[in-house]
Parts: structure tokens; C-alpha cells; sequence
């Protein structure tokens, strides 16, 4: 094990504490793309961590539950949201895609 990992724990811990960082924000609403046009396909919600699973709960529902670890997490060049990506376990493992946009708050 390199001395990189040993200090910082690899990609997993990487990826756990970007998942980490997330955890707890307040969205207003949720997109996917569907072919040319971006739908929304929830309102209000929040982003979880909860054990090795990460969720995107809106309108009622769980739009998305992934493995952080095969989780992708790309920030909105804004900082307004983020792009998340991965197996979704609530439809077996569907690939999907959606922005989690989050509420305004002023820093």
C-alpha cells in the first residue's frame, strides 16, 4: 500500500467523504434528462448518507439510492447543485442520472 493511501485511506474514503459532504443538504428540486429536455422530477428533499448508501429523497420519495461507492458526484460549475450518478437500487440497478439543485442559503 502506497504511502498516498495509507495517509488519506484511497478512493473509497474519497469517495466516502465527498458522499459525507453532501449528506444532510436541503434541496428545492430535482432534474433528468430525458433526451433534449430536463425534467423535474421532484421538489423539496434532501440528500442522506445512511451506511454505505446514499439517497436523494424528493417529493415524497426516494429518487435515487446508490452505493457510494459506485457513486459519481459531480459539482454544478455554480455551486448550486450537484450531478449524481449510479446504480439506482430502487429499480434493480437501473443506471440514472439526475441534479439535485439545492435551497439558497445565503453564506
Amino acid at each position: 500500500m502506497s504511502l498516498i493511501n495509507r495517509l488519506f485511506g484511497g478512493e473509497n474514503a474519497k469517495k466516502r467523504r465527498r458522499a459525507e459532504a453532501l449528506h444532510g443538504l436541503v434541496i428545492q428540486y430535482v432534474t433528468e434528462r430525458h433526451g433534449d429536455n430536463e425534467d423535474v422530477v421532484g421538489r423539496g428533499g434532501n440528500l442522506a448518507l445512511h451506511g454505505d448508501e446514499f439517497l436523494v429523497f424528493s417529493s415524497g420519495e426516494i429518487l435515487l439510492r446508490v452505493d457510494y461507492r459506485e457513486l459519481e458526484i459531480s459539482e454544478l460549475m455554480s455551486g448550486d447543485g450537484v450531478i449524481l450518478r449510479g446504480p439506482n437500487l430502487e429499480e434493480g440497478g437501473k443506471i440514472r442520472t439526475v441534479t439535485a439543485h439545492y435551497v439558497y442559503h445565503r453564506k
